[in-house]
This record gives C-alpha cells, sequence and structure tokens, in this order.
C-alpha cells in the first residue's frame, strides 16, 4: 500500500479538519464497506486453498493417513484433522 499527500487529493478545508485530530501523523481510511473485497479474492489464493482442501478430502477417504497427508501437503497434522472435519461438514 503507497500513501498519498493529502494536500493532493482533498480540500484544503477538509485537511484543516483533519488536522484537528491527527496534526502530522500517517493515519489509514479504510476502504468503505460497499468497495471491500473479500479476504484472498483478487490473488485468488481463497480458490487454491479450497481446492487444496478437497484434494485433502479426497486423498483421505482414499486411505491416506493424517501423517501421510500432512507430508505430502507440508501442513500439520492437526491442520489436516481440522481441513478434513471442516470439509465433511
Amino acid at each position: 500500500m503507497g500513501y498519498i499527500r493529502a494536500d493532493a487529493i482533498l480540500p484544503e478545508d477538509i485537511i484543516r479538519q483533519i488536522q484537528q485530530y491527527a496534526d502530522g501523523v500517517s493515519i489509514y481510511i479504510p476502504r468503505r464497506e460497499d468497495e471491500r473485497t473479500p479476504w484472498g479474492a483478487q490473488s485468488g489464493i481463497r480458490r487454491e486453498i479450497a481446492e487444496r482442501n478437497s484434494h485433502i478430502l479426497r486423498d483421505h477417504l482414499a486411505g491416506m493417513s493424517a501423517a501421510e497427508l500432512a507430508e505430502r501437503y507440508f501442513l500439520s497434522e492437526k491442520s489436516i484433522h481440522r481441513i478434513i472435519r471442516n470439509m465433511k461438514k
């Protein structure tokens, strides 16, 4: 995330108003609720994790142990158990 100088985008009267609360400090202005994208939506990681978890469940149902799955998918056995439990729901 980059920074933009307030005086480059905001009217002077708004800057003076903000300075009453945060003079000379960096502040974060969050996106509006209607403009937010869910975590992983832009990068595609959410889809990749869902696909990986489907493969973990498939391999588990085919007989692989949690230890084998943990080694194959570079996760802890505890994570494998949690994924299997959540995928069965």
